[in-house]
């Protein structure tokens, strides 16, 4: 225990020598106040992924519909709840779309960093997408972007909670949340096979997952062009990380939807569609199968 605490505050001192002091109007908040918890949390997820692979190699996939129909309406709730709580507060707040420092307005910005809060602890809910595709034996789905995104996320919403917990971090959490409900309804209505032929959705969703990320990437862009004392490094590390979600997710989409031979197609219409249960974007697919191949 004592070895463990030693760790604990190295680590800590560590990141405040590299980030600097944190914000004290988030001390005390739930997995905020030491980094120890996330690390641990994230290398649990990664261990799972890959002795659960091995575990499940040689026994019979698990269904999950019930629990599947939960989760996403579950997640779903979640993320109307932050799309509307982040639209209402940054409007009272008077927040300026194109840059927003992180000081200006009063008690909205706690507001604000409470739904971020729960931005941050929604990454952790959706390591699960990953352990059902475990559960279910969906390793092709298990792509480096999928695990990346995951395990990169939790730990960077750490870092924006400490540090930079309101102002000009409401933008991409606020599209994220819009683009969830509609992504989690939209796979939790797949488990339900009398819905499927009203499904034809799923390409446009994989759209607007990349405009998503081209948006987040222009509106951190204008605040360092157009600065309000929003701090500078982090609106660059934003724009980096976001410009490896877009390489990533473009080449996903061009493997995914790219144009098909006519010999391609003739097949196409012999085989079922695979619709599942999670992002379209290579990141998240954790439902069911629900059309089977013609013989």
């Amino acid at each position: 225990m004592e070895q463990l605490e030693v760790l604990d505050k190295q680590l800590n001192n560590f990141v405040d020598y590299l980030f600097g002091p944190r914000d004290p109007r988030v001390r005390g908040w739930l997995l905020l106040d030491s980094c120890l918890p996330t690390l641990s949390l994230t290398a649990v997820y990664l261990l799972l992924v890959w002795l659960g692979s091995i575990y499940m190699k040689n026994r019979p996939a698990y269904s999950l519909k019930n629990v599947l129909l939960v989760y996403n309406f579950g997640v779903t709730m979640l993320s109307l709840y932050m799309l509307i709580e982040l639209i209402l507060s940054t409007w009272e707040g008077g927040y300026n779309l194109q840059c927003q420092n992180l000081n200006s307005a009063g008690d909205v910005d706690i507001r604000v960093a409470k739904v971020l809060w729960w931005y941050y602890f929604s990454k952790l809910i959706e390591f699960s997408d990953t352990i059902f595709f475990v559960l279910r034996k969906k390793n092709s789905q298990i792509s480096f972007l999928h695990v990346y995104h995951h395990a990169s996320m939790f730990n960077i919403w750490w870092c924006v909670l400490n540090w930079i917990p309101c102002g000009q971090s409401f933008f991409g959490p606020t599209l994220n949340s819009f683009i969830h409900v509609l992504m989690y309804s939209y796979y939790g209505l797949s488990t339900v096979p009398s819905l499927h032929k009203y499904l034809w959705w799923k390409k446009y969703l994989t759209q607007a997952q990349l405009i998503q990320f081209l948006l987040t990437i222009t509106h951190t862009l204008s605040a360092a062009v157009w600065p309000c004392g929003f701090p500078f490094g982090c609106l660059m590390f934003q724009s980096s990380y976001m410009f490896t979600l877009v390489i990533l997710f473009v080449n996903f989409y061009v493997k995914t939807y790219k144009k098909k031979t006519p010999r391609q197609d003739l097949k196409a219409t012999a085989e079922s569609v695979d619709i599942r249960n999670g992002f379209h974007n290579g990141y998240v697919v954790n439902g069911s199968v629900f059309q089977k191949k013609s013989q």
